[in-house]
């Protein structure tokens, strides 16, 4: 009696063999989205930081507040500045945070120096 083909058995291990695989390619497509949208944050969280440091240049850091909120990508971002005295009286050392708006987390810290009299130029 000649036989074609693959056992009930044999079917049951193959299966087995690929849902096992699927499970585990399933969860390193999600790793690699978590990751990838982790660092999608990072970088609008950068952008945020960059924008805020080159808007204290422009006004000040007299008239800037120093916790304020700002929208970017559809996201509100918490912006926290903290200003620290220099060695030089013409400049402000600033230390810019982000962090998603409600949370005291900060994704990105920046620190830069800020002209005392750049908003007065105008």
């Amino acid at each position: 009696m000649r036989r074609d083909g693959y056992s009930l058995m044999e079917a049951l291990v193959a299966l087995f063999i690929l849902a096992i695989a699927t499970v585990g390619l399933t969860r390193a497509t999600q790793s690699h989205v978590d990751g990838v949208r982790g660092l999608e944050q990072r970088v609008v969280a950068q952008w945020v930081a960059e924008n805020r440091l080159v808007e204290l240049n422009l006004e000040g850091t007299a008239v800037s507040p120093d916790v304020s909120t700002v929208r970017m990508m559809d996201r509100d971002w918490a912006v926290r500045v903290a200003r620290r005295a220099t060695d030089d009286p013409d400049l402000v050392a600033v230390d810019v945070a982000v962090g998603p708006a409600g949370t005291s987390q900060d994704m990105v810290r920046l620190s830069g120096f800020v002209d005392r009299l750049s908003g007065l130029a105008s």
